[in-house]
């Protein structure tokens, strides 16, 4: 007896590991960008504890309101385009049927075997049969704004709770290198998760995601070292 084969992919994860990934990555480089720029300056650990925290806070807040925001566009637009193949389903189906047709023929298929195939795809579901073949639509990529806006919100907060912590345990230029070996350190480890969560190769996150870390702080820090200077 033959057994069906069940091939597991990762692509129902995207929608979620888009968000998470994006989230957490700010949450740790914005934040202790903030706490290292702020250090920089010489003014006072609760000035920066104060900064942190309240970066996380409005950080999380903003990826939550950008991503639902941005992805409830998406959702609305496929909303539309599922309505629109529904109409001209009901109202133009040799319209729908030759176009269906003319895309499986391009695809390699005999003019025989494509009419056979978008005639049994149509009897079997043909609003799902066009959402797909037509405008690539389907499950695995279709928008979740909800889940999308919760993913990017708790990730920021995971991703800039770290620099939150230390700036309430360290001070000074020990906080500015500590903050920022482990800021670095921990963007490396979330480059290296997302890629082999979505089972793409390593070295090229890590090392995309450290670059842009390493140059956010250090100019922060700069920046924080300018204006200290000019106060003080």
């Amino acid at each position: 007896m033959s057994r069906l084969h069940n091939e597991p992919h990762r692509l129902d994860r995207v929608g979620w590991l888009r968000a998470a990934v994006l989230g957490a990555n700010d949450g740790i480089v914005s934040t202790a960008s903030l706490v290292v720029g702020v250090a920089a300056a010489a003014t006072s650990q609760e000035t920066i504890m104060l900064t942190a925290f309240a970066g996380l806070v409005a950080g999380a807040m903003s990826m939550a309101a950008g991503e639902y925001v941005s992805v409830s566009s998406q959702a609305d637009s496929e909303k539309a385009e599922r309505a629109k193949e529904a109409w001209e389903l009901e109202n133009q189906p040799k319209a729908e049927r030759l176009e269906l047709i003319s895309i499986y023929k391009n695809r390699g298929l005999t003019a025989d075997l494509a009419e056979q195939v978008a005639d049994q795809m149509t009897a079997h579901d043909a609003l799902g049969t066009h959402l797909r073949d037509e405008l690539g639509l389907t499950a695995h990529f279709s928008a979740k704004p909800l889940q999308a806006a919760a993913a990017s919100a708790l990730a920021f907060a995971a991703g800039a709770i770290l620099p939150v912590i230390l700036a309430a345990l360290l001070s000074g230029e020990l906080l500015i290198w500590v903050v920022s070996g482990a800021a670095l350190l921990l963007l490396a480890v979330l480059g290296a998760t997302g890629a082999m969560l979505g089972g793409a190769p390593v070295l090229r996150p890590v090392v995309r995601v450290t670059f842009w870390g390493a140059a956010a702080m250090a100019a922060t820090a700069a920046i924080g070292w300018i204006f200290g200077a000019a106060v003080a």
